[in-house]
């Protein structure tokens, strides 16, 4: 009988050799898809937008995403999607595999930008006392490794199902229930009972699901205490986006299932960017991230045409300068090594 580590590399050689299949092919495939896609959208809003597979990398669409007039970030219909696969957010190979292998970069990204900005550090929990909200949390894929790395974090989900998921494998960590709590909850639920609690925000693969998008960061910055942290992933709005990341993605490769985004919600940088800006925030980085799905892994680039990461701080009291405010980069780094092995996740927990 095959081992658990046996199987699951099989799982992988599977699927690689039949992304590899895939992909040299799919060009007829994929001008078909996307005439198909002109044509719906030209009989649903008479648009006339052209859609090619030439100069994808640079073009972007420039029809908005739907404004919602319902004041809610929850959509009904993107909850129902997640409460089918409530069940498997803990598989490995299955449908949130590429969720999974995000913690390689996005724990290290938001661990290594929060000891910048800190003079606080404890070896071996260098989060400890620091409260973060998770917002979208699903079944804890992102709170579980932020609370190993010592911090305090809130995870709530409107569908109650993924909140029982998390729970129930939270529960087989002594260390990680005591710091993790999970609500079923939206975000505006928890506006009146938590202004400005929170130390740092994380919404991670979620702002291309809400309805609507202004009212979510308006709640961002309810929430979050001044001068507090927002760390925001999520698809950008261009051909590209929509040719790999619903075509090939969903459509061809099958890497998450099919119907899971719809391109009209995705975000661009610049949309992103002037919301926060408009709510309190300053924006202070911007990555692009790039998956392999050859390798199942996730690795930072220059460009945000696809999925891009962003760290936004909420404005706060008149800053003063103290020389223990900011760690130099040397120190950072060395810190970062330091907690390194607490900050590492186990193959079997991401």
């Amino acid at each position: 009988m095959w081992g658990g580590g046996a199987a699951r590399a099989l799982t992988r050689a599977l699927r690689r050799r039949r992304a590899a299949a895939a992909l040299p092919g799919a060009a007829g495939g994929l001008r078909d898809i996307l005439q198909d896609y002109n044509r719906k959208r030209q009989l649903k809003s008479g648009s006339t937008l052209p859609v090619s597979l030439t100069g994808m990398k640079s073009n972007m669409f420039t029809v908005k995403r739907p404004f919602s007039t319902s004041h809610s970030s929850v959509d009904l219909k993107e909850m129902k999607k997640f409460q089918l696969l409530a069940h498997k957010w803990w598989d490995e190979e299955g449908e949130y595999a590429a969720l999974h292998s995000m913690n390689d970069i996005r724990v290290p990204f938001i661990r290594d930008t929060l000891l910048s900005m800190s003079s606080n550090y404890h070896l071996g929990n260098p989060l400890s006392g620091i409260k973060i909200l998770d917002v979208g949390c699903g079944g804890g894929l992102l709170s579980e490794p932020l609370g190993r790395l010592g911090a305090s974090v809130t995870g709530i989900d409107p569908v109650e199902d993924n909140i029982r998921t998390a729970d129930r494998h939270k529960s087989f960590d002594p260390v990680l229930a005591k710091r993790i709590q999970y609500k079923s909850s939206s975000l505006e639920e928890i506006v009146e009972e938590s202004m400005e609690t929170f130390d740092v925000i994380v919404a991670s693969e979620v702002v291309e699901h809400v309805a609507d998008l202004e009212t979510f960061i308006k709640c961002c910055s309810q929430v979050l205490k001044p001068e507090g942290s927002l760390f925001i992933t999520t698809i950008n709005k261009t051909q590209l986006s929509y040719v790999l990341g619903i075509v090939v993605a969903e459509k061809i490769m099958g890497i998450v299932p099919e119907g899971t985004h719809e391109w009209e919600k995705f975000v661009p940088p610049e949309e992103l960017e002037r919301l926060l800006e408009s709510n309190g925030f300053s924006v202070k980085s911007m990555k692009g991230m790039l998956y392999n799905p050859l390798s199942g892994s996730w690795s930072w680039v220059e460009s945000t045409s696809l999925n891009y990461a962003v760290h936004a701080v909420k404005a706060g009291a008149p800053a003063q300068s103290h020389a223990t405010d900011t760690l130099p980069e040397t120190d950072v780094q060395q810190r970062s090594a330091t907690a390194g092995t607490a900050g590492t996740v186990p193959d079997s927990a991401v």
